[in-house]
């Protein structure tokens, strides 16, 4: 075994620029501690928060970037203090590689809430150099923020609930929801809303999908296994559905009304939001007054949340919609996720962000020059 102390270079595909054009790029990993986990990459889902970094669309890019928070591999090598992972292991690394670890969320173990939390990517870790994310052959990571694949599950399928998946099962679980019987609804069909869909019906709930227009019904009620479908501007079928739902997981990541979604709510709902949206959103103080309903808000999920979520799904058998590629294939595959083109074969469903692109490692591209 080799020595986790000293520095190592690995080659990733990295954005140079606000192209957002990836490239192969050769960098050196962090110096890795005693507690450090060096992860070979398997398997990276794409996201379309990746597009937004890569692309400078917050304005807090840096470059070089190499993006991708949904990571699986297998530990090739583990620090003298590491107790959870062994070599061989397969195992997640997700939005989170750090927190301070002394604050109130980190103590409560909600580290996603921690005001000094590190991003996987496009962040700088306490050593001050920058992060890089799973578009890699290899990652160095505490292994407070890795998890254990749970043995019978997919790795492929594995990658995309390390993000989609723990924020939904987080705010389920947190505010009391993940009893059987219960009515939810899902507003929006995106990676989120597939997850939240998938995740409330193994828990049990009779799950209404809300959309804006009729197009993802099929999709919604035949694939997912959606138990009704209401499309928001159908005014009719909307006061029908009033006072049904005992939440709404809102997951749409555009300003729209909250009117129309809080009045599907039952006494004491929940309207949870979990798409960022960065301009203001209004909304009558009297639909919530009379009904005494929250609209509150959910981040990803606890390192604790994900590891329940991971063996939740593969005691439920919940899997994900997956296309899988190779990695010299990625910046062709985030023109297709820009374009609502993510598809899946003839017998499966057509797709944006409900499918998973996942990106492949296979031995031979590590070997491209540095671009």
């Amino acid at each position: 075994m080799g020595s986790l102390d000293t520095e190592r270079a690995t080659i990733g595909w990295a954005a140079k620029d606000p192209s957002g054009i990836l490239s192969p790029y050769t960098y050196t990993l962090r110096s890795t501690g005693a507690e450090d986990v060096y992860i070979k990459v398997l398997y990276c889902g794409i996201c379309h928060t990746d597009i937004h970094q890569i692309k400078n669309d917050l304005g807090m890019s840096n470059y070089p970037m190499v993006p991708g928070h949904e990571v699986v591999g297998e530990v090739k090598e583990v620090g003298s203090e590491v107790s959870n992972f062994k070599v061989g292991d397969k195992v997640g690394v997700g939005v989170l590689v750090g927190c301070c670890r002394n604050c109130r969320p980190c103590e409560a173990d909600v580290e996603q809430y921690c005001n000094k939390k590190i991003w996987s990517y496009n962040d700088v870790y306490t050593d001050g150099k920058p992060t890089q994310g799973g578009f890699a052959e290899s990652m160095v990571v505490d292994q407070k923020f890795v998890v254990k694949i749970p043995d019978g599950m997919a790795l492929e399928q594995a990658a995309p609930l390390l993000c989609a998946g723990v924020t939904v099962f987080s705010p389920l679980s947190h505010f009391g929801l993940k009893q059987s019987g219960l009515r939810g609804g899902i507003l929006g069909l995106g990676g989120v809303g597939h997850m939240g869909v998938l995740i409330a019906k193994a828990m049990g709930h009779h799950v209404t999908v809300i959309s804006s227009s009729d197009k993802k019904r099929v999709e919604a009620m035949e694939h997912l296994g959606a138990d009704q479908y209401l499309v928001s501007s159908d005014a009719t079928r909307m006061q029908e559905a009033a006072d049904s739902l005992d939440y709404i997981i809102d997951t749409v990541p555009a300003n729209h009304p909250l009117e129309p979604y809080l009045s599907l709510l039952k006494l004491d709902g929940k309207l949870i939001l979990t798409g960022v949206i960065n301009t203001p959103m209004q909304f009558l103080t009297p639909m919530v007054m009379l009904g005494r309903k929250a609209i509150t808000g959910s981040f990803i999920g606890s390192m604790k949340e994900t590891k329940e979520m991971l063996e939740f799904c593969r005691e439920k058998g919940v899997t994900s919609m997956i296309e899988v590629i190779k990695m010299d294939y990625v910046n062709k595959a985030f023109e297709r996720l820009e374009k609502n083109d993510v598809r899946m074969n003839p017998l499966e469903l057509t797709l944006l962000l409900k499918t998973r692109v996942l990106l492949e490692y296979k031995p031979g591209w590590q070997e491209m020059k540095d671009c």
